[in-house]
């Protein structure tokens, strides 16, 4: 009785494991398969929109996609039966395109094929449509080829405002990573506007569903939904005053910056030497990258956001400000003599006999060392550093380019931190230059030019995308109107040092000049060499910033030439030709 009691249970277990696992198959199972199924006879397609066009404020074309085709093999060619047909089509590309090369086309189609893989093989990425169009109905026509059209980034002016603008390059795979759009786009922002606007540029995904049948072959469209095309960048760059400064740097190296003094626009900058970003798009020759890389005056490198200079005189404002604002008199003075010692070390005034007594005024306008070394015993490093910070030193200015650096901007706890070491006094006399540790970009000083010219720090941008409202920065009104006209003498005073290399100019400029050195001058030396006597690359570097109309001030010109000597004469000329260019084109009245 009890064996059948066993027998009974274990009969009705296996029925109800038997019956729910009909029910799971036959019921809770098919929503999957269903899916499972579906998917086996409908592919999702993306496809991306063209990149957008890159425009100056005017509506001209920085950067823009040029037409063509994109020839795509047929995958799974490479077996006995079917080599024949891939060494036809191949050899076929070359007959036509001798550009390309039988072994790489094969070694490309090796590495991007497989046996999982169903869609067309896409051999060589773009051919330019008026290359192409006359063989079209040819490859059309072949067997296992299928042709889609494709676009390729180009950059119309060449090499101008190649650092600004930047390029796009192949997405890597740590870019693909990042960038899930990159993956069937193939391409991304390497540098500059570019890269910074990215995801504006390439836009949104759109998506075609498509019915297959089991050879994969399509069948009919159930879905589209289109790419995004609100993807087109507008700058606020000007390209007529963009090539003109190209023009005028005339193949020198470091930086210029055209900028409203009131909002942070930028109409024109430049990063010399400039190269031609085009190189980049279809991959650059070892060759062309030898002579890049191997230049000594650097052209990969974007110096208005990652060049870092001493600033030389041009920061006396800044520090005279420091003066003011902590407690110095305005009617502090000092006679200078050509030199201050502090114990066993002289500091030089440039001037080596001296500018006689000079007060604040003087010290800006004749650019007097002395003045500041002294001044800046009274208010001590931290007091200076903690002014200019107001000014945007030791920060970055905001603006839309990557990988900005912040400079120096040096105290007691930043050399603490940096390199264990206490300040000692003569590296403040030195920091009140624009000497020892300090180190700004071009775009600081330009920025701290505006703040000087209005009052307020603004953000400088290349789009309005970027636009911040300027900040008001609190100081002294009469203190700001004190570096004003102190300023306005530099560039017009007899004696001032910017006068002679800008005379005759229609627009009244307030600036300051600046050299910056490269090398120490050894305490032995008695009598300077003079810059033209050094070996080029021991040369200071030449500052001069400026803004402009001085008693209407609307546009900020900043210029760096790399071991260009004197600020005034290596950029007063093109500073003038800069400003005259600005009434030419109706910024300036």
């Amino acid at each position: 009785m009890i064996r059948l009691k066993f027998i009974l249970a274990f009969i009705i277990i296996t029925a109800i494991v038997l019956l729910s696992r009909v029910y799971f198959l036959s019921i809770k199972s098919n929503t999957y398969y269903e899916e499972l199924s579906r998917q086996n006879y409908i592919k999702r397609v993306y496809e991306t929109s063209s990149r957008g066009i890159i425009e100056d404020r005017n509506g001209v074309a920085l950067a823009i996609n040029n037409l063509g085709f994109s020839i795509n093999i047929k995958p799974h060619l490479r077996s006995y039966k079917n080599k024949k047909d891939l060494t036809k089509v191949i050899d076929t590309i070359v007959k036509h395109f001798p550009q390309f090369t039988v072994e790489k086309l094969l070694k490309k189609y090796k590495k991007l094929d497989s046996p999982y893989r169903h869609d067309y093989v896409k051999l060589v990425d773009y051919i330019a449509y008026e290359d192409f169009f006359s063989k079209y109905t040819l490859f059309n026509s072949l067997d296992n080829i299928k042709i889609e059209s494709a676009v390729k980034r180009h950059y119309p002016f060449g090499s101008i405002g190649s650092h600004i603008i930047g390029y796009v390059g192949k997405a890597s795979r740590v870019d693909i990573k990042n960038n899930r759009i990159s993956k069937y786009s193939g391409i991304i922002g390497k540098n500059g506007l570019e890269k910074f606007y990215n995801n504006k540029l390439q836009g949104e995904l759109g998506f075609k569903d498509i019915k297959v049948n089991a050879l994969n072959k399509e069948v009919e469209i159930l879905e589209e939904e289109l790419p995004s095309s609100n993807n087109k960048l507008k700058t606020t760059i000007d390209i007529k005053l963009q090539k003109y400064i190209n023009k005028v740097f005339d193949k020198k190296s470091g930086a210029i910056i055209v900028m409203d003094a009131n909002n942070g626009e930028i109409l024109a900058a430049a990063s010399f030497p400039e190269y031609d970003n085009n190189i980049f798009v279809g991959g650059i020759s070892t060759d062309e990258w030898e002579v890049l890389r191997n230049d000594f005056n650097h052209p990969f490198t974007n110096k208005l956001v990652n060049g870092l200079y001493p600033p030389g005189s041009v920061i006396k404002m800044g520090v005279a400000l420091a003066f003011l604002e902590n407690g110095v008199k305005e009617n502090f003075s000092v006679f200078d003599s050509g030199e201050l010692t502090l114990g066993k070390r002289k500091f030089r005034c440039w001037k080596a006999k001296g500018h006689g007594h000079t007060n604040f005024n003087k010290a800006i306008r004749e650019s007097c060392d002395d003045f500041f070394y002294k001044g800046s015993l009274i208010v001590g490093i931290n007091k200076i550093s903690k002014t200019l910070s107001k000014f945007g030193f030791g920060e970055k200015t905001g603006v839309d380019q990557v990988n900005e650096f912040k400079g120096v901007n040096p105290n007691k706890i930043w050399k603490k931190a940096k390199y264990n070491m206490p300040w000692y006094v003569g590296e403040t006399v030195i920091s009140s230059i624009g000497q020892g540790f300090v180190l700004v970009t071009p775009l600081q000083i330009a920025r701290y030019t505006a703040f000087l010219a209005s009052g307020k720090l603004p953000t400088p941008h290349f789009s309005k995308e970027n636009y911040k409202e300027p900040v008001p920065i609190k100081v002294n009104k009469k203190h700001l109107n004190k570096m004003r006209k102190a300023m306005y003498e530099v560039a017009n005073h007899p004696k001032g040092t910017l006068r002679n290399y800008i005379r005759g100019s229609k627009v009244k400029i307030a600036g300051k000049t600046g050299t910056a050195q490269v090398v120490g001058i050894p305490q032995s030396e008695k009598k300077r060499m003079k810059e033209h006597e050094l070996e080029y690359f021991h040369r200071s570097h030449a500052w001069v910033t400026t803004y402009a109309p001085y008693k209407n001030p609307k546009y900020v010109v900043t210029i760096i030439v790399e071991h260009g000597g004197h600020g005034g004469s290596a950029a007063g000329k093109m500073l003038k030709q800069i400003y005259a260019k600005l009434q030419e084109l109706k910024y300036i009245d």
